[in-house]
């Protein structure tokens, strides 16, 4: 039960990440390869003045950032559902076959019809999520005690391997191979303003839902027969919940492509300052999420400009260490 207990007090944790996260999406404005201030980024929010250095900030830097930090929350939550629901402290969108999956799909959308908008790429990589997150689960359950997390995790890198080889050989075959690796190396560049308010929506619902089923999921990760033992309809939770990841995830891949690490790392840090209580967590892993994306973007077009960075890798850096300290420190007796 300790582990349940508020390590800060959620009225300061969460007013503090949402302020950090404004400050880092307004200092992203400020910085990159042209030369703009701080008064520039104002100007370009808070009046109607027009130029080119408005015109970058409003119809470039803006959106990019605003898609960075959507796909950061929406990441970071589907990773603190992942782990919640399965008790798996190595639950992620990227290591349990969803963004594979959600890749493949993208890959064979953009094979078969070249000519489809953003919406159908969107609910493609909708479909794909849940299909490769089905491959994984299915696997796992193929024998009795199969939800074992070391057993999930093996069979997730499997599935992964095998989705992304599919999508690298639909390129190959049909010709579209930069087209599909635009999309798997993970960034947020060229993201329009059209193509938001088509991802910001479907964002919003998940996260929207994700706190309505807070308080289920708290319960759901101490013991699935203590979520029973209190009359809670899990097959139901769990449905629900499971929607809201392939909501987000496939959302996210739709704009981003290929990101992981992030739904690993930042519910681990956040359960660190909040405790385990999902009431909390989601929305601290939102906010504390979206500022890692935004930072790690702004990042991969400054390390090497005029040059972009995949902001995949510049995670992955990260994310890496972190992966192999949390199979470290919680790997034992998982079999």
């Amino acid at each position: 039960m300790e582990e349940m207990q508020r390590r800060l007090p959620f009225r300061y944790t969460f007013p503090l990440s949402v302020l950090i996260l404004a400050a880092v999406w307004f200092s992203s404005m400020a910085i990159g390869v042209a030369d703009t201030t701080w008064r520039d980024v104002w100007q370009a929010l808070f009046s109607d003045q027009e130029g080119k250095t408005f015109d970058l900030i409003r119809e470039l830097r803006i959106p990019r950032e605003t898609a960075a930090a959507a796909v950061g929350a929406g990441l970071a939550v589907a990773g603190a559902i992942m782990q919640g629901m399965t008790r798996n402290p190595l639950a992620d969108p990227g290591l349990l076959g969803l963004t594979a999956g959600a890749n493949a799909a993208l890959a064979a959308t953009l094979a078969f019809f070249p000519s489809a908008g953003y919406i159908a790429i969107t609910f493609a990589c909708l479909a794909g999520s849940a299909a490769g997150a089905g491959m994984v689960f299915g696997i796992g359950a193929a024998r009795k005690g199969g939800f074992s997390p070391l057993r999930i995790v093996l069979a997730g890198s499997a599935v992964s391997a095998l989705l992304f080889a599919i999508a690298e050989g639909i390129g190959l075959y049909f010709h579209i191979s930069k087209d599909v690796s635009m999309w798997t190396s993970g960034g947020v560049a060229g993201v329009s303003w059209k193509q938001l308010t088509v991802m910001i929506p479907l964002v919003l619902i998940g996260l929207g839902i994700a706190v309505a089923f807070s308080r289920q999921l708290t319960i759901l990760s101490l013991s699935e027969d203590v979520a029973v033992g209190v009359g809670q309809k899990t097959s139901v939770v769990k449905a629900w919940l499971f929607f809201v990841v392939f909501l987000l995830t496939g959302a996210s891949v739709s704009i981003a492509g290929n990101i992981t690490f992030i739904g690993l790392m930042i519910p681990h840090l956040v359960r660190a300052i909040a405790g385990a209580d999902y009431r909390f967590v989601i929305p601290l892993s939102a906010a504390i999420g979206a500022s890692a994306m935004v930072m790690a973007d702004t990042a991969a077009r400054t390390i090497y400009a005029p040059f972009e960075t995949p902001v995949a890798a510049i995670i992955a850096v990260i994310g890496l260490p972190f992966f192999l300290f949390v199979v470290r420190r919680k790997g034992r007796g998982w079999e």
